[in-house]
């Protein structure tokens, strides 16, 4: 328990310092056995301690802290408990992810890291936050994506480690960056899926995702 209290607060500082997150927006939460710990609502991330994250009963849902938990918890119940390898979920909103999806446009591939790490991009229209129906939204698609992309709000990423769904938020609002930049000063070249795959299959890309896992 004590390496994910310590997990979560590292990279809920990372969130705020890399400008995925603004004041007390944004979320994240890890798995813990049978239970999750989850960002305290009203919080600036960056000054959430290891004592302030919220103890939740996965199954019930059961709050067994004192301070209220994100507002955002049924999205993060409905992610563990509909695929028991989710350890970690990360909840932000990425400048450039939302600025392209809320064009109607998905985020491409044009550079190697981004089609090689993050195997499964999920988009889904707008939903009002905070409600069942984002988290019974997000539940559709989240079993078989690395990143949920939801327009005109933000991006909600999951991982085996909390290192890993940050590293595929970066990754996920880094191509974002680069589309939008490339858009701008002419028509951008977007990778094949031909090249996807080849990425994909490269020795060395598998052997750093297998870094992201510890």
């Amino acid at each position: 328990m004590k390496e994910v209290l310590e997990e979560l607060t590292k990279y809920a500082k990372k969130l705020v310092d890399s400008g995925l997150v603004v004041g007390a927006g944004g979320n994240l939460s890890a798995r813990s056995d049978d239970y999750m710990y989850i960002s305290p609502s009203g919080f600036d991330l960056k000054e959430v301690t290891e004592q302030e994250w919220v103890k939740v009963e996965i199954a019930s849902g059961k709050v067994l802290s004192d301070l209220k938990p994100s507002s955002e918890l049924e999205m993060h119940l409905e992610c563990f408990r509909k695929d028991s390898t989710i350890k970690a979920v990360l909840h932000a909103h990425p400048t450039y992810s939302v600025a392209v999806s809320s064009t109607g446009k998905e985020i491409p591939p044009m550079f190697p890291d981004f089609p090689a790490m993050v195997k499964k991009v999920s988009y889904i229209d707008y939903v009002i936050p905070t409600t069942n129906l984002i988290a019974e939204a997000v539940g559709e698609v989240i079993a078989d994506s690395q990143s949920v992309v939801m327009r005109n709000h933000g991006v909600l990423t999951v991982g085996t480690t909390v290192k890993e769904a940050y590293f595929y938020m970066q990754l996920t609002e880094e191509a974002a960056k680069v589309y939008a930049i490339s858009s701008a000063v002419g028509n951008p070249r977007i990778l094949t899926e031909k090249e996807c795959d080849d990425l994909r299959n490269l020795s060395a890309e598998t052997y750093r995702s297998s870094l992201l896992k510890k």
